[in-house]
């Protein structure tokens, strides 16, 4: 019997991305052992409630070795980049135990470092976005690369990270769950006022927030014609949620503006789906938001030269500021220009997804692991 395990070593936004193709497989394939593994019981709960979406797969769960004091870090910060190395040093005899390891992340590719050299490493990717980082060299170093549309494979392509064979794309796992989630979304708030969804990045040198947030929140404090939700990247405030709520309690009492500095609702795309318009910089969101052409204005806090840079093709998509003084008419443009950009959204979101829009993929993501596997087996 094979055996394929699923690490959750990085943040909850990461287990949309490759939990369906979990479930799918463990579903598909009984003869193939799936297991789960996480750092913390409340990880290992929060996959349990993602999985009972799909009551037809059977899986195993597994807490892999930490130290216990880490394990409350863990839950208090979320994993640090030396948490993640760590976990991954202390479990390499475990992960030893199977023919693949499939995960949404690139810090895995360091049980090569430590010696791993057996089982299969499958990268499932996290997000659609054009940022460099979802292009790195090292990628190269996966056995098989699951991704979402033609735009991914291109770059990869040109850059010598993929081998015929070793990839498939169409895939984006992450709308199978939020479907078979079905959540019941209520209208975000209790009025007519088109609302505008401010998705910062986390990252200081790429982020909007640093340099525009506090303004950005000031505007809307103020003004009635809009409803705002700031939900941004949840790495933002991943190590200091407290300053977060200290930073919101001015705005309290404003009824139409909506806090959400990294709770579940921030990673589902209830957000993406119930918004009018998208504002933000780099976050890989403004893809999943696109897959229903809207609005969209693009934040420039860095003085970037981002025209014909391919790490910037999101900004194409909208208007560009690098400047809210008067953001009340900038957001007012974005809505009066959005034919201009219709074309263009829908070019990017074919290019971005490919196949994997409307969906699923999951399934095919899943038949895809295992024919690769068996393949190589023989």
């Amino acid at each position: 019997m094979q055996r394929v395990i699923f690490p959750y070593i990085g943040h909850p936004h990461q287990e949309f991305h490759s939990l369906p193709i979990a479930m799918e497989m463990a579903a598909r394939h009984p003869d193939v052992e799936v297991h789960l593994a996480s750092l913390t019981e409340k990880r290992e709960a929060h996959l349990q409630y993602l999985a009972s979406f799909y009551p037809e797969a059977r899986v195993q769960y597994e807490l892999l070795r930490l130290p216990s004091f880490l394990r409350r870090q863990i839950d208090r910060r979320g994993p640090q980049p030396t948490d993640k190395i760590l976990a991954l040093f202390l479990n390499k005899e475990y992960f030893r135990k199977f023919q693949a390891i499939v995960v949404p992340e690139r810090t895995s590719l360091y049980l090569r470092r430590m010696g791993i050299r057996q089982p299969r490493l499958v990268w499932t990717r996290h997000g659609a976005g054009d940022r460099a980082v979802g292009f790195a060299k090292d990628v190269r170093h996966f056995d098989y690369i699951l991704m979402a549309g033609h735009k991914v494979e291109q770059r990869l392509m040109a850059q010598g990270s993929l081998r015929p064979g070793h990839y498939r794309n169409g895939i984006y796992a992450k709308f199978d769950l939020v479907q078979r989630m079905n959540i019941h979304r209520d209208r975000l708030f209790p009025n007519d006022r088109p609302t505008i969804l401010y998705n910062p990045h986390f990252s200081r040198h790429l982020s909007s927030f640093p340099k525009f947030g506090i303004q950005i929140l000031d505007y809307f404090a103020r003004q009635q014609k809009y409803n705002l939700v700031f939900a941004p990247h949840y790495r933002l405030f991943d190590s200091h949620r407290t300053e977060a709520q200290r930073l919101f309690r001015p705005y309290q009492d404003c009824g139409h503006m909506l806090f959400d500095p990294g709770s579940e609702k921030s990673i589902d795309m209830t957000y993406t789906m119930g918004s009018d318009l998208y504002m933000g910089d780099v976050s890989s969101q403004v893809a999943e938001f696109l897959t229903t052409p809207r609005p969209c204005l693009f934040l420039d806090a860095h003085e970037t030269r981002w025209r014909d840079n391919p790490n910037y093709t999101s900004w194409s998509l909208g208007n560009v500021i690098d400047c809210v003084a008067d953001l009340g008419h900038e957001i007012d443009r974005a809505f009066t220009m959005q034919t201009q950009f219709l074309d263009r959204q829908k070019s990017y979101i074919h290019d971005t997804f490919g196949d994997a829009v409307p969906g699923p993929s999951a399934a095919t993501a899943a038949n895809s692991i295992i024919d690769f596997l068996r393949s190589n087996d023989r």
